[in-house]
């Protein structure tokens, strides 16, 4: 087997904790991860990491070899990024995660240019609503949608999270407009499910379109707005989404005045100084962001 490879799986079965999630993210079996655990030992003569089906463990021998692994693997890291540098040829895979709506309506539009542009540029966008770690999660970027509070991460604000409640003309004519929050109790709402993230949502707000309290709820705006299309009932999402709809009159606003207040985009990474294939990412995503 390919001893660097061998190597970097085993580190990321330790930050990980997990052979599952190490295979997931090399996209192999969880027994080839082992195996290239099994051939590092034999070829060290030691053992590495104490296993059993619950849980594992480094041995004294397996905290060694995983730190100078980190650096071997670091040094060859920093190797290629100073070549990009020196030859200007932005290359490698830039890993990214972002929400979900945001993610499929503004970054993903632009991936194919961009990486049209850069041939030597690979991309790994990561769309989920739960919960990540930014500091120490894998990700090159992270964007996240709400204010933050960690200001170890540098941040860049790339925009202004709107929501807006809206349904169908039928909808609205078949059961009334409503006027002031109250008035969501005697409508359909269709609620968005943020997995582990707690909303950002007035009490009253995420109540009506809680998952107890909606007739239909999900993990994608697209869905409810699918839904919203069909006379379904009330949404409230972003107003990204929702722009081409409301200009063709599919879709209509509102309680224009409970407009929840916006929230903030930031584009979040984890120091100044970025490799050349991150910077350039980050260059061509401020200046198209904005004409979407």
């Amino acid at each position: 087997m390919d001893k660097l490879k061998s190597m970097q799986v085993f580190v990321d079965v330790v930050e990980r904790g997990s052979l599952a999630k190490a295979a997931a993210h090399f996209n192999v079996t969880s027994t080839m991860v082992g195996k290239h655990i099994k051939t590092l030992e034999q070829s060290l003569g030691t053992k590495l990491l104490n296993r059993t089906t619950r849980r594992q463990s480094l041995t004294e021998a397996g905290e060694v070899y995983f730190h100078e692994c980190q650096r071997i693997l670091g040094d060859i890291k920093e190797a290629e990024e100073n070549l990009q540098t020196l030859t200007n040829t932005p290359m490698g895979t830039i890993k990214i995660n972002a929400p979900v709506t945001y993610g499929n309506t503004v970054i993903a539009p632009l991936l194919a240019q961009f990486i049209e542009l850069h041939p030597h540029i690979n991309v790994e966008l990561i769309l989920d609503n739960n919960r990540i770690d930014p500091l120490h999660d894998r990700y090159d970027l992270v964007f996240r949608i709400g204010e933050l509070d960690d200001s170890s991460l540098v941040a860049r604000k790339v925009g202004e999270y709107q929501l807006v409640f809206c349904a169908s003309f039928t909808y609205l004519e078949r059961f009334g407009t409503p006027q002031v929050l109250a008035d969501l109790s005697h409508h359909q709402c269709l609620g968005f499910h943020y997995g582990d993230i707690l909303p950002q949502q007035r009490e009253q707000e995420a109540h009506y379109f809680s998952r107890q309290q909606s007739r239909l709820s999900s993990n994608s705006g697209d869905v409810l707005k699918a839904a919203a299309l069909r006379h379904a009932g009330i949404i409230l999402q972003p107003g990204i989404l929702l722009e081409k709809e409301l200009e063709l009159g599919l879709l209509k606003e509102c309680l224009v005045p409970c407009r929840p207040a916006s929230k903030p985009i930031h584009m979040l990474y984890k120091g100044k100084s970025q490799p050349l294939k991150v910077r350039t990412f980050i260059d061509f995503f401020l200046g198209h962001s904005s004409h979407i």
